[in-house]
């Protein structure tokens, strides 16, 4: 019988994940503009699990996120305009009722404040816009379609959860 000796030992060194451009992540995140309240906060219920690269979260955000490892949690503040543009006045429109009726339910009723989701032109993705106000005869509503944070410094929060 013979025996083999080996006199180097094996070392495994486990490499902790870094979130990459196109990594798929799950985590908790908050976004807040300026002393207001915050625009989405993840941490009070289920973590969001997304792809970095498809739009998911701005270009200036996911910057932010790259190198950090599972476990992280970290807090970046976008200067104005940094996160999500500025603001821009075209992109305050009015929207003929009868365009709403057709797109959705003609019973709704719109209230200044509220969020809207619009479909995009082909059909495959979605879009917001916040009503600004209501003509007094109900024929047409102005929308806001900026992001609520365009032009505003953004408190971004986040605690990296898993990376894939």
């Amino acid at each position: 019988m013979s025996t083999v000796k080996s006199s180097a030992k094996t070392a495994v060194i486990a490499a902790a994940a870094l979130v990459q451009a196109d990594s798929f992540l799950t985590l908790h995140y908050r976004m807040a503009g300026p002393g207001g309240p915050n625009i989405i906060n993840t941490f009070e219920g289920k973590p969001a699990t997304l792809s970095l690269g498809n739009g998911e979260l701005s270009p200036a955000i996911e910057q932010r996120l790259l190198g950090l490892s599972e476990g992280t949690r970290a807090t970046f503040m976008l200067a104005a305009g940094e996160a999500f543009g500025e603001r821009n006045a075209e992109l305050v429109q009015w929207v003929a009722r009868k365009l709403l009726d057709e797109l959705g339910d003609s019973a709704e009723q719109y209230g200044v404040g509220d969020v809207v989701q619009f479909p995009t032109p082909d059909g495959m993705g979605q879009y917001a816009g916040t009503v600004r106000q209501v003509k007094a005869a109900g024929d047409a509503v102005q929308f806001d379609f900026n992001h609520p944070l365009a032009g505003q410094p953004v408190e971004f929060e986040a605690h990296v959860i898993g990376i894939l």
